[in-house]
């Protein structure tokens, strides 16, 4: 008699018999706190204190690199995207372009008064 062979579970093991899970701390680098600090911040000053948090140096150490790296943020242009072309047909530019509407003021008004009284 052939009898059908069923796969054994494992038994889990408890969080108690795992070790310890260990996590490594590495501080960003300055170009990496900076860069941060610039997405986060538009003040300067700012900006220091954010990258001299996130590196855990003192303010005076990071104004420098801050200010070497002040970059300027350019007015919002279109943005283009390249898809992939397939062998058939060549690439195609897809132009994003951003616009503001007017704010639309709605001006409330109240019922008519009846005319009858």
């Amino acid at each position: 008699m052939k009898t059908a062979s069923r796969p054994v579970k494992k038994t889990q093991k408890s969080f108690a018999d795992l070790p310890p899970i260990r996590v490594r701390r590495e501080p960003p680098t300055v170009s990496e706190a900076v860069a941060a600090a610039q997405d986060l911040a538009d003040d300067v000053e700012q900006q220091v204190e954010i990258a001299a948090g996130l590196m855990g140096l003192p303010v005076d150490e990071v104004r420098p690199h801050v200010l070497a790296a002040k970059k300027v943020k350019p007015e919002r242009a279109p943005e283009r995207i390249l898809t992939h072309a397939s062998p058939s047909r060549a690439p195609r530019t897809v132009v994003v372009e951003r616009r503001t509407r007017p704010t639309v003021v709605i001006e409330r008004r109240s019922r008519p008064l009846d005319p009858r009284r």
